[in-house]
Parts: C-alpha cells; structure tokens; sequence
C-alpha cells in the first residue's frame, strides 16, 4: 500500500522555502518534494488558500512563505493539506449483523480514533520556526564535525 507523504514532503518544501531568501520556483521546489510541478502547485495552492504561502508569476517570481513560521503549526500545514487520512488500517464491515464483527469493530474504532487525536495533538504542538531551529542546529552540528558525521 502506497503511503501518502504529502505532509511529510510539504514540510521538506517549507523548511527549504525558509532558508532562502527569494522565491522558489515551482520547478526548485518539485526537485525537493522528488515530484513534478503539477503537483507542487497544487499543493502549494491549499497553503496559499490558508495564507501560509504566496507566489508571484514571472521573472524572479516562485513560492515563498507569507506566515510567522512561529504561529504555524504541523497541523496548520496538515490541516491545508486537507487533512488526509492518518492510518491506513481499518475496520472489516462486511457482517455488520454479526456480533462479533460489531464488538471488534467498536473497540478497533475507538482505538484508531484515541491515536489519530494524539498524533493530531503532536502536531498541534510542533511549529515551522521549532522545525527550521532543528534543522539548522543540524547544520550547524554537521559544518562544526569539519565532514565527520555528527
């Protein structure tokens, strides 16, 4: 089963977005995101859409991030992305009369619902800024091991 890494692929985008100091174009940020163009713009049109990004046409135009990095949050991100499904697991429906099916289908779903909200709650409580400290205090970890891994 083909896994969606949508979010996953978003961030990476946005934390390049975030070191540089022009716009990206749609074409830099498909090279990122290991995915065509197409694709970049419309995910970056649900971002604009929630007022995380803006694009300029033309000459020296591209993509870049039109939010406080620090009042943004995976969610946020999550969120204009459409909120895709979170598991891919699920409940078996085909004996719905069964009462065995019901009792295992009740407890799975409560279950599946229980991490979806804790995860949703990670999200919440991770920003793009705590993100991009991340990163570059990464950076700078790798530059200060002179080429050794950290």
């Amino acid at each position: 089963m083909k896994r969606d890494s949508r979010l996953s692929a978003t961030l990476h985008a946005l934390l390049h977005m975030a070191g540089h100091t022009r716009p990206m174009t749609s074409a830099e940020l498909a090279e990122c995101m290991n995915t065509n163009a197409v694709v970049v713009r419309r995910t970056m049109a649900g971002l604009r859409d929630a007022g995380l990004v803006r694009s300029e046409k033309g000459h020296g135009g591209g993509w870049e991030i039109a939010c406080d990095l620090s009042q943004v949050t995976l969610k946020d991100i999550y969120d204009a992305l459409g909120a895709p499904t979170l598991l891919a697991i699920g409940v078996h429906l085909e004996h719905p009369s069964c009462l065995v099916e019901r009792a295992v289908n009740r407890t799975l779903t409560g279950a599946f619902q229980e991490a979806e909200a804790l995860l949703i709650e990670k999200l919440a409580d991770v920003t793009l800024a705590k993100l991009v400290d991340e990163f570059r205090a990464g950076l700078t970890n790798q530059r200060n091991s002179k080429g050794r891994l950290a």
